[in-house]
């Protein structure tokens, strides 16, 4: 084990001073040396690889936790030590992140819903709390819009909807597709921010037929509605910002891959104990069977 310590921390210090503090003599270390590679070695290097092919497995998007709860649930024995040690000495990174700029527009008067959610976001099942919102991706042909449903128990995003104008329509459209999806009881509520597309008639048509709790936040408030705020920055962070769309068919094609296909299906996050929201989903309704 001496040996082995000195093999890999080289780098840090001398050879000839750690043999002097581990009282090891230096032809005794050059002599192990020589023997070939330690097992502690070996192990380190195949973890090399796999640390290197499950971050590229996973777009480089999971940071040490993820990727060594991956690297777990996948059956290899690596720390998260040894994945966090990896990543620092050979600059294995994740996608740049950048800010997300908020674009509400809530200087109206229009019908507004008191704030039922006041930001109570730990759901204790699936279609108890749903968060909504409207982000937009450019694209060389112009503006797109993106109204998105998410379930405050599972992560999942329950519904969307993707259009170049950003109208009441839309919001609804996003709400219709989760209701038809996941069939919700009667006292859902769901949330969103005061933006003048979720205070119209139409979407206060859907809530009221429905009979859910309609929820909306305090004006100016940006943390009133921070979870599905957070899957805008997981979107774009991982997404969005690293691609250059020539069209919105382009980036509708992208984006709707990477909702159905990866965020709900296997992206797994820690708040989820790691699982993907597809799992939380089918593990609550078969321990519920």
């Amino acid at each position: 084990m001496k040996y082995a310590f000195i093999e890999d921390n080289q780098q840090l210090f001398s050879i000839t001073r750690m043999c002097r503090v581990l009282h090891v003599k230096p032809s005794s270390y050059y002599d192990w040396l020589s023997r070939g590679l330690s097992d502690q070695q070996i192990h380190r290097n195949q973890s090399e690889l796999l640390v290197r092919a499950a971050h590229s497995e996973t777009r480089e998007r999971y940071g040490v936790e993820r990727l060594h709860a991956h690297l777990s649930e996948q059956g290899h024995d690596i720390s998260t030590y040894m994945v966090r040690r990896i990543k620092e000495e050979h600059g294995i990174k994740c996608l740049r992140h950048k800010r997300f700029k908020v674009t509400t527009d809530s200087d109206h008067n229009k019908l507004v819903y008191d704030n039922v959610l006041n930001q109570q976001f730990d759901a204790k099942r699936p279609n108890e709390s749903w968060v909504s919102d409207i982000t937009y991706i450019w694209t060389n042909e112009g503006w797109l819009y993106l109204a998105g449903v998410k379930d405050l128990y599972t992560k999942e995003l329950v519904g969307y909807a993707i259009n170049k104008r950003m109208t009441a329509d839309l919001v609804c459209r996003a709400l219709n597709m989760a209701i038809k999806n996941k069939r919700p009881s009667q006292g859902l509520i769901v949330h969103s921010d005061r933006g003048s597309q979720y205070c119209s008639h139409a979407y206060h048509k859907i809530i009221k037929q429905q009979q859910f709790k309609g929820s909306m936040s305090a004006k100016g408030n940006c943390f009133d509605n921070a979870p599905i705020e957070s899957f805008w920055g997981t979107l774009k962070n991982e997404l969005v910002y690293h691609q250059d769309y020539k069209t919105r068919f382009a980036a509708i094609s992208d984006i709707i891959g990477y909702i159905e296909l990866y965020y709900n299906q296997t992206r797994i996050q820690k708040g989820l104990g790691y699982k993907s929201p597809r799992q939380v989903w089918f593990d609550f309704y078969r321990q519920a069977a």
